[in-house]
């Protein structure tokens, strides 16, 4: 029997020798590849971490003191050794989430995945414990060097810094440069002295007592000082920016020696005071595959072979493959064109525009905030930027959106990718939020494209506006086939018409995006019984196509299908022309809830957004105005 097997809680990793403790790293290694590899999921994140999770288990005691993982996508080594060993539903609906849940386990705490949130979370917990007493737990953050680029990340240090009497330990996991670690038993005697109380009580009676003693007694703690910094800056620059803030620093360390990164971790325990310690780590480590991959491939993969990393099946081609075709296209043309991203070059399709236009592409770091009011300095300046992110991640900079972007009228694109429901990365991936947010800006306008020719046309249509910000919104995956229009209605699509008996209601069916195809499903099921329908698409549907507006007031019952939010979204938009002009409006979509982690499928039959369930409601709503 293995010694995974027996790992049921974190007591028993606690009681591993130390011989164990290595045997233990390379079976949850090979226990991650086996399962990873049939599920999909963040792979290399977990590959990196495995003996940095074993020493936080084997120094603090979950949950006493609490754990919270930056993301989160890094957890499954966390979920191993607290118990949660059946990986066969990773990710899948009833199985393991992706991410933190506490649904799962009384050892986990923030299941938001956003990035740069985990020190924040450490300071409310940290001050909380010492308001009610309990004051001997630890909070333990455990953040990656990408998240610190995140603005909201310094906001929680600058504070954590004032709290010196708080047990906040925050485990930089530093896997994105390579820095030389501090080895050696000198290293440690550092470390061990920097962290002691007794060295604390020397520096404060110096400042105290040689400040006093007169302009000798200052040049000789200015000196020491001095030497002290200088020889600090020059060894570990990155130790005198934290302890700068106030925060000790310990590092770096090599986060796959665990016996190491236990030693720091104890000292850093032991300090009672807010430490920052700097562990080095390599993503994919112990998988030749992905140790070997440049691109960053195994960060998250879909099922592959275990032995070659390539994927069980060839992927299709995809919204955002279309996205970086056109990007380039587009910037050939137009030099003006810009391109940003925060932190998500490759999958966001920007990989392509960076190898040709290297000059014109900015990676923000895990700072959306700053992209998108930086993104309105360069349209004040001249250029027209690009800014491509997933769409759960412009919720974080609806506020730059607003006030920095639209209220001085700036010719920015948003192109908003993994839009709609986006199913097994849980309920803070789902981008379903952004057609009620965006409704709310005023100028804005957004364009949700239904296949690939309509994709291209809203980019180029985008790029050309420049006195106002442009949207343009698509899902994730595949695309579907292409949808052509029979018909076009200055900016509305008419995508089929059915001549239905007269003395039928006449319907109009209204798509948005990707719930095009689910339209013409419903107008097809609702024709077969008789009804007038006419299914339309306006791709540009922020704000509302007077045309559409136009249609709305002529028909007899109106029906809306989106992938976003019921409640403030485009049938919401469309409900209140339907209350002016006296037509019944039905509109379905994404209830005000956060949605459990399963595929897009399954989401959808679980909402009752299929042809046949949203066909059947129509049909039971028509019934009820007879």
């Amino acid at each position: 029997m293995g010694l995974l097997e027996g790992i049921r809680s974190p007591a028993d990793v606690q009681r591993l020798s130390g011989r164990q403790v290595g045997r233990l790293a390379d079976e949850i290694r090979a226990f991650l590849v086996d399962q990873v590899s049939r599920t999909g999921g963040h792979l290399g994140p977990n590959l990196g971490v495995v003996e940095l999770t074993i020493a936080l288990h084997r120094v603090f005691s979950s949950p006493r003191d609490t754990f919270v993982f930056d993301t989160g996508h890094q957890s499954y080594v966390h979920k191993l050794l607290t118990g949660r060993t059946d990986f066969s539903g990773l990710r899948k609906r009833g199985g393991l989430s992706g991410y933190p849940s506490r649904a799962e386990s009384e050892h986990d705490v923030v299941e938001n995945s956003h990035a740069s949130t985990a020190l924040s979370w450490a300071d409310g917990i940290a001050r909380a414990n010492a308001i009610t007493g309990q004051d001997d737990r630890s909070v333990v953050a455990v953040i990656g060097d990408g998240a610190l680029t995140g603005g909201m990340a310094w906001e929680a240090l600058n504070n954590i810094a004032d709290g010196d009497d708080r047990g906040i330990v925050i485990v930089v996991n530093d896997n994105g440069r390579s820095y030389a670690p501090t080895i050696g038993g000198l290293a440690r005697h550092l470390d061990a002295l920097r962290t002691a109380r007794g060295y604390e009580s020397m520096l404060e009676w110096g400042k105290s007592t040689l400040r006093r003693s007169g302009p000798p007694g200052r040049f000789a703690y200015d000196a020491l000082h001095g030497l002290k910094k200088g020889i600090k800056d020059v060894v570990a620059p990155q130790q005198g920016m934290f302890e700068d803030l106030g925060l000790k620093y310990m590092g770096p360390v090599d986060g796959h020696d665990e016996p190491a990164v236990e030693r720091a971790l104890r000292l850093a325990k032991a300090y009672g005071g807010p430490v920052i310690v700097h562990v080095i780590t390599r993503k994919g480590k112990g998988y030749s595959p992905a140790e070997q991959d440049s691109a960053d491939r195994f960060h998250a993969v879909v099922p592959i072979h275990p032995e070659t990393g390539l994927p069980l099946a060839p992927s299709r081609f995809g919204w955002t493959a279309v996205f970086a075709d056109e990007i380039v296209q587009i910037a050939r043309r137009r030099p003006d064109v810009v391109a940003l991203t925060a932190a998500m070059l490759q999958p966001v399709g920007l990989a392509g525009f960076a190898a040709e236009f290297p000059e014109r592409v900015v990676d923000v770091g895990i700072a959306e905030q700053h992209a998108a009011t930086a993104a309105a300095g360069m349209a004040f300046a001249g250029l027209h930027p690009v800014f491509a992110v997933y769409a759960t991640f412009l919720n974080r900079a609806f506020d730059q959106v607003l006030m920095d972007v639209a209220l001085h009228k700036a010719g920015v694109t948003f192109v908003l990718d993994r839009a709609g429901l986006t199913g097994d990365d849980g309920a803070s991936h789902n981008g379903m939020w952004d057609l009620a947010l965006l409704s709310l800006v005023p100028g804005l306008r957004l364009a949700a494209p239904r296949d690939e020719r309509t994709l291209r046309a809203a980019l180029r249509t985008a790029v050309d506006v420049d006195d106002a910000p442009t949207v343009v919104r698509y899902p994730k995956g595949a695309l579907g086939p292409e949808l052509p229009a029979v018909d076009e209605l200055d900016g509305v699509d008419v995508l089929a018409r059915h001549e239905g008996r007269a003395d039928e209601p006449r319907v109009l069916v209204v798509g948005i995006g990707s719930m095009a195809a689910t339209a013409l499903g419903v107008g097809e099921l609702l024709a077969a019984h008789g009804l007038g329908v006419e299914v339309v698409d306006p791709c540009w549907a922020l704000p509302l196509p007077s045309a559409l507006v136009k249609l709305v007031g002529e028909r007899d019952y109106v029906v809306t299908i989106e992938d976003g939010l019921v409640e403030g979204g485009i049938g919401t938009l469309v409900g209140a022309v339907g209350a002016r002009t006296g037509t019944r409006v039905q509109s379905f979509g994404v209830p005000r809830r956060f949605l459990d982690h399963a595929s897009r499928d399954q989401l959808v039959a679980e909402l009752h957004l299929g042809p046949h369930e949203i066909a059947g409601q129509v049909l039971a709503g028509l019934a009820d105005t007879d």
